[in-house]
């Protein structure tokens, strides 16, 4: 395999700042640094999430339109994670759902719209994961 991980994510939306405040809130993440047409946050060790106003960027970057991503979660986290979204912050999530191999998510939008898949596959141990999806 020649790469390892995805490190970096960017969503547009014309209120960055009301994203920030959701994604530090439901997903305590910290920011890395805000500048005028975007921000930064920090998701685990090596990614971060880039939230930016709509507009062609240094290399050519627009916006369009994805299906949803996820985001790993600590298997004993998931539980806690929907509590805040539902109770403390009043979002409607679906799930949490259990997938063959005990894995399980949860899925809730932002607030452009994004769909976010809280997920605590890569978080498990090895054996649940041989022969799901081709990965183990």
């Amino acid at each position: 395999m020649d790469v390892n991980d995805v490190v970096e994510l960017t969503l547009e939306s014309d209120d960055p700042e009301a994203l920030e405040r959701f994604y530090v809130r439901a997903f305590d993440l910290e920011v890395l640094s805000e500048e005028r047409d975007r921000r930064w946050l920090k998701v685990g060790e090596r990614t971060r999430l880039g939230l930016w106003s709509p507009g062609r960027k240094e290399f050519g970057d627009q916006g369009g339109r994805h299906v949803h991503f996820a985001m790993s979660a600590t298997p004993n986290r998931l539980d806690a994670i929907h509590r805040r979204l539902t109770e403390e912050m009043g979002l409607e999530v679906e799930g949490p759902e259990e997938h063959d191999g005990g894995d399980r998510s949860l899925y809730v939008r932002d607030p452009a719209g994004n769909l976010i898949e809280v997920w605590d596959f890569f978080e498990r141990g090895k054996g649940a994961r041989e022969g799901a999806d081709g990965l183990g």
